[in-house]
């Protein structure tokens, strides 16, 4: 058995351990049970989301820095290996400031359509990752608010909500975007309807209904996709919190003609967890997917934060061992004040960049967040996996290529010895004080 660990009181992250604590007493020693034969959610992969605050940074490195920090998050195997990325179409908080490709009022035939804002920034940054990663990245593609003139406030903050007489131009808007990122070479895995369609913010932002956004995907969206060819696109409802996704989602799913478009359910972890909603969710509806969209720590940079990454992991092991299939952070990278964001909504992210010293550090984020990107491979299938104690937090996976990865985390104050069994195998093992383990096992 081989073991990563990363350990807030020691210098280890994501270092394979040459040495294993002796375990002193056995008696009723915590335990993971895993089971290879019993098989659960193939993953779709882990990843971050491209934005323009993101790329901005990335190119105020230098071309060393640069290649670095790609080879931070694509590179494999010494970097996290991403596969599952997204960006936004039009602006976000995290832009520079608002944009939209459909600028021009009143051109519902999108003759002026153009993602020349993207060139400067974000498809170069997306054009270099993916000449790192070792296999091509899937994009969802995510807008956080309509152009300001198909919209009822006429502007892309505050909230408002899509014109129905535009519901049609702003559906063929996801086709001239895909159509444009593709001739780009940047092909599109998939798209959601809205970010956060519950929350009216002071950035860009938008508002529908359950029933609205099962009206835009049956009617408009789905179609549109459909007739240009982009059948294969997956279109993802809801991308906003826990607390309400099944209540939207079932308003969806229950109208076939639009739930025949919907590959599955996007979801963020701000606010309460309720990570039972993920289940119930597949409960309900099994031959749809789950697949978190975003999540980040809120109010600043939070530079050195141990709890950091601890939240990574926990909502990327319950939301795992509830069927989602693949995991998507926030911002890739942003500077030390936790921006640039044009509404001053500053948040963390697992690298963080000083471009006035051209460098970059990496969070507790990232390197709880490379104990299951690393080494679980997009195609591995979640197995069985059994904790005898709630502190020890686990999830087991067995990879395309037969080998078994199994993610452990300690978040108590002390040392925590188990023994993982499988097979009637058993191994002895400590996980240290705040810490997170990858075991991998042939």
């Amino acid at each position: 058995m081989r073991t990563f660990i990363t350990s807030r009181d020691s210098d280890q992250r994501l270092s394979e351990q040459t040495f294993i604590p002796a375990v002193e007493h056995t008696d009723n020693l915590a335990s993971v049970w895993i089971d290879p034969a019993r098989r659960f959610q193939t993953m779709e992969g882990f990843g971050g989301a491209f934005t323009e605050a993101a790329a901005v940074r990335w190119q105020s490195l230098s071309p060393a820095q640069q290649e670095a920090l790609l080879q931070a998050y694509f590179g494999h195997p010494h970097g996290h290996g991403y596969t599952l990325c997204r960006v936004h179409m039009n602006s976000c908080d995290f832009a520079l400031g608002n944009y939209a490709h459909a600028d021009t009022p009143g051109d519902t035939a999108l003759k002026h359509f153009s993602i020349a804002r993207d060139e400067q920034a974000l498809l170069p940054f997306i054009q270099a990752a993916q000449r790192v990663a070792h296999r091509q990245i899937q994009l969802l593609v995510s807008p956080w608010s309509p152009p300001a003139w198909m919209k009822t406030n006429g502007q892309m903050n505050q909230g408002g909500q899509l014109r129905p007489e535009h519901r049609s131009a702003w559906a063929r808007c996801y086709v001239k975007f895909i159509q444009a990122y593709a001739a780009h070479g940047v092909p599109v895995w998939g798209v959601s309807v809205q970010n956060e369609p519950a929350a009216t913010q002071r950035w860009d932002s938008c508002i529908y209904s359950a029933e609205e956004e099962r009206d835009f995907v049956r009617d408009h969206l789905g179609p549109e996709l459909a007739a240009a060819g982009l059948g294969h696109v997956r279109i993802v409802i809801w991308d906003h919190n826990r607390d309400l996704m099944v209540e939207r989602a079932g308003t969806v799913y229950a109208d076939p003609e639009a739930a025949k478009y919907v590959w599955g359910t996007g979801f963020h972890w701000y606010g309460e967890d309720h990570f039972d909603h993920v289940q119930l969710l597949h409960d309900a509806w099994p031959d749809k997917h789950l697949l978190f969209t975003e999540g980040c720590q809120e109010g600043g940079p939070h530079t050195g934060s141990w709890a950091l990454g601890e939240r990574y992991a926990r909502s990327m092991i319950h939301d795992i061992n509830r069927w989602t299939v693949g995991w998507i952070d926030w911002n890739l990278l942003l500077d030390t004040q936790g921006g640039p964001n044009h509404v001053g909504n500053y948040c963390s992210a697992p690298i963080l960049v000083d471009p006035d010293h051209d460098r970059f550090e990496r969070q507790s984020s990232y390197h709880y967040i490379g104990h299951f990107a690393r080494f679980v491979q997009p195609g591995a299938q979640r197995i069985l996996c059994a904790s005898t104690r709630e502190a020890l937090e686990a999830t087991a996976f067995v990879n395309p290529d037969g080998g078994v990865v199994v993610v452990a985390m300690n978040r108590t104050k002390q040392p925590l010895p188990f023994s993982l069994n499988t097979g009637g195998h058993r191994h002895l093992t400590v996980l240290p004080a705040r810490s997170i383990a990858t075991l991998l096992l042939p």
